[in-house]
């Protein structure tokens, strides 16, 4: 009877160790993003006094770009795994986690690529790790930044609710004990 509920799965259904890493990578850094934006928006406005403010920002902003290549990463495996798979998904949970999947991927790329946007259009540089110095759009423009910052502001909002369904995702596949959470913890 436990077999039923808690099928089997062959080796190739376990994720690639990368997928894996990835995705706790993504939470951890989704997770980062939000709590340091609200503590970093309470700082106050940078002046001949208070230059601090600069390194929160700039560690948001690297840490957005680093989740921006991961998501293309994840994205990107994501797929060419389901090119490789000779049937569509089967059932309507099965179908609703591609959306799920697809959802994130969508608004963690909407939510870099406007924070990236409304930092370009700020005066602001961005510096990749402090290495590497991003150019800008263009001069800076408060109209775009206004207009990319809302954006940002919408789209994480958006993200924060998709998670949410996703973690609430992940514990009924926990308490169901059906076998899905599993591949998510599991390093081949």
């Amino acid at each position: 009877m436990s077999e039923a509920r808690n099928p089997v799965k062959p080796e190739s259904e376990n994720l690639p160790r990368l997928v894996v890493l990835l995705h706790w990578l993504l939470a951890a850094s989704v997770f980062f993003l939000f709590v340091s934006s609200w503590w970093m928006l309470s700082l106050p406005l940078p002046s001949d006094e208070f230059t601090y403010r600069e390194l929160p920002f700039q560690l948001h902003k690297n840490i957005g770009i680093t989740l921006f290549v991961a998501v293309i990463t994840m994205a990107a495996m994501r797929v060419r795994s389901l090119l490789r798979q000779t049937s569509s998904p089967q059932g309507w949970l099965q179908r609703l986690a591609v959306v799920d999947h697809i959802l994130l991927y969508t608004l963690l790329t909407v939510c870099c690529l406007s924070g990236y946007m409304s930092s370009s259009y700020s005066g602001w540089t961005t510096t990749v790790w402090w290495l590497v110095d991003i150019p800008a759009w263009s001069a800076e423009n408060d109209d775009l930044n206004i207009l990319f910052s809302e954006v940002h502001l919408w789209s994480c909002w958006a993200l924060l609710g998709l998670l949410l369904l996703h973690i609430g995702a992940a514990i009924y596949h926990g308490i169901g004990n059906d076998g899905a959470i599993d591949k998510i913890f599991r390093l081949r």
